[in-house]
């Protein structure tokens, strides 16, 4: 078998597969009373396992919600992520408008600084004559000068329109030198802002990114979850199937218990006429049995148990790639046919994900409960319920499920079969071969 465990027979440890009683070596393998006995007790498991269910179908509605509710965060996260995408395209917008008033403040203050360096240049001259005049002496030089109070008028006014054009120089120099300050305090404002948007910019593409890896984290769990409600919806219904099969099988036991003789008589002459059939095809054929030809049933053993099918042991029991092979694989070539390993009750025989197509018995002699199982067959010749013998044919080797090369993987508990194997033995306890 391989490492994986197996889903679809792990649950099959709660179904009691120990209230199969079967009929053996020509006996009555236990009363009517004990039967009825058997049913009861699995009845019981089996509210128990309906209980069990119920837990699980509460579990998977829960996980169903978490589920809606992880889709209602994606929801958000998304719109979120459309909402910070805006913010960036408005911040870049505002970057290149601020860069375009910045350009335009920086020609503004160029030619302010280019009129007050002309105006210092004009007070300078201007500063110069005076001092080489004699200042404001010079302006009462030229009202004395006056030869009359027309020329004097005219004089005094003259004076007058220098002064007040000395005096506008020097408010249009103060205005400009403080347009000058507060222009170049609006572009370190404006500089300092930029670089603030920027700042806020990349704070929120590091936001950005986190809320990625945020809705990543999430949808991956979403993942998981739903990949878990799967797996637990297919081993809740394998798990009521395996139930139904059980109580069928046990109520078809109880029916059995007053003809159970004459079955097991006419499953012997049924398994004789398929030992006779196979020799006879085995006789006829020409290709040897290993090449690809049809194989004879293999000889039927005396003691408790018969070998299952001819070929070689390439597998045995016990520790195997670090787990449990909890039985022994028997490969051989060609058509070859697998027989019950004993009398009994089939309990299920279904195609299995992991063990492929593959049959389970039980077996009730002398008084002890042995469970068989043949996995990996490429075809099953019998159904769940059916009554079979001892060499009767069951169905064919193959290499379904999770299988490598044709074999058949064989298994003998003494008891039931569980999940854990506890109750597996080696073969060749019971088989020589």
């Amino acid at each position: 078998m391989r490492r994986r465990k197996l889903l679809s027979l792990t649950l099959a440890a709660t179904l009691g597969l120990s209230g199969m009683f079967v009929y053996g070596n020509g006996a009555s393998a236990s009363k009517l009373s004990d039967l009825k006995s058997q049913q009861d007790n699995i009845h019981e498991k089996q509210s128990t396992v309906d209980t069990n269910i119920t837990s699980k179908k509460s579990e998977i509605e829960k996980v169903k919600n978490d589920q809606v509710d992880l889709k209602e965060e994606i929801g958000k996260l998304d719109i979120a992520i459309a909402d910070t995408d805006q913010k960036i395209k408005d911040k870049e917008d505002e970057i290149a408008k601020t860069k375009d008033q910045i350009e335009k403040l920086k020609a503004e203050i160029a030619d302010l600084k280019k009129r007050i360096a002309e105006r210092n240049e004009l007070l300078k001259q201007r500063a110069r004559s005076i001092q080489t005049k004699g200042g404001s002496v010079n302006y009462l030089d030229v009202l004395l000068g006056a030869e009359s109070f027309s020329d004097f008028i005219d004089r005094a006014s003259a004076v007058t329109t220098l002064v007040n054009a000395d005096k506008q120089i020097i408010e249009e120099q103060k205005r400009d030198q403080a347009t000058l300050e507060e222009k170049q305090t609006s572009v370190e404002k404006k500089l300092q802002d930029l670089q603030n948007m920027l700042s806020d910019l990349n704070a929120m593409k590091a936001h950005l990114n986190s809320q990625k890896v945020k809705k990543n984290e999430m949808m991956k769990e979403l993942a998981k979850q739903q990949k878990h409600l799967e797996d637990e919806k297919m081993s809740l219904e394998e798990e009521q199937g395996l139930l139904k099969d059980q109580e069928a099988a046990i109520q078809k036991a109880i029916q059995l218990e007053k003809n159970h003789q004459a079955e097991l008589e006419r499953q012997r002459r049924i398994a004789e006429q398929q030992r006779l059939a196979a020799a006879q095809s085995h006789s006829q054929s020409s290709s040897s049995s290993d090449g690809g030809g049809s194989v004879n049933l293999p000889a039927i053993q005396s003691g408790i148990f018969t070998r299952p099918a001819d070929g070689y042991i390439s597998s045995e029991f016990g520790m195997r790639w670090g787990e449990k092979h909890p039985g022994v694989d028997i490969a051989r070539g060609g058509t070859v046919p697998i027989v019950a390993a004993a009398d009994g009750v089939v309990i299920r025989s279904y195609l299995s994900s992991s063990y492929g197509n593959c049959i389970f018995i039980s077996h009730s002699i002398n008084g002890q409960l042995y469970t068989t199982v043949y996995a990996h067959m490429r075809s099953r010749m019998v159904g769940t319920g059916a009554t079979v013998a001892k060499g009767q044919q069951i169905g064919i080797m193959g290499s379904t499920g999770e299988s490598t090369g044709q074999h058949l993987h064989f298994e003998i508990h003494e008891g039931p079969w569980n999940a854990d194997k506890t109750n597996a033995v080696n073969p060749r306890k019971y088989i020589n071969f």
